[in-house]
């Protein structure tokens, strides 16, 4: 039954949502080289951009997917990390390679996070950190979530590929 509703679904019903898009699939590995080079290599999917996040303690790298209505992107985010006391890092030592996280774009992180916190929601990050190419991100706890960590993003504008 939920199949056929979703399948009957009109996409101008999901208009008025405050997240505008998937913005990214985060995907924890072991090895940040060769996990791009398996994407590259099977799919054709390119690094779009690629950093060092101190704070998050990860290596990153972004493959874009495509473009969106709303002037975003879609991205898988390959992350590995850089110390093992880092969140990725002990995601990967329990649960192994594979999905992390979802996250979800949004126009505006601080207020979207405070009306999902509203709704009984744990937010963990009292205020919007630094993701990704300079966006501004938060997640929600995954046990809120029906068992997935969900990150809320604000794009920055990027107006070039950085490698």
């Amino acid at each position: 039954m939920i199949a056929r509703t979703l399948r009957n679904h009109l996409p101008e019903r999901c208009t008025d949502s405050m997240l505008t898009r998937i913005d990214h699939i985060g995907i924890a590995c072991f090895d940040l080289d060769r996990t791009v080079e398996f994407y590259r290599a099977t799919y054709g999917f390119e690094v779009f951009h690629s950093e060092v996040n101190e704070e998050q303690g990860v290596r990153e790298a972004m493959l874009k997917i495509n473009n969106t209505d709303d002037g975003g992107a879609s991205y898988l985010q390959l992350l590995e990390p850089t110390r093992e006391d880092s969140a990725v890092g002990k995601w990967l030592a329990k649960n192994g390679e594979g999905v992390h996280h979802i996250a979800f774009g949004t126009a505006d992180v601080d207020a979207d996070a405070a009306d999902i916190r509203e709704k009984g929601v744990r937010v963990l990050y009292d205020e919007p950190r630094r993701g990704s190419m300079g966006s501004r991100i938060t997640f929600l706890h995954p046990k809120d979530c029906h068992g997935v960590l969900t990150e809320l993003v604000t794009s920055a504008a990027v107006e070039s590929p950085e490698h």
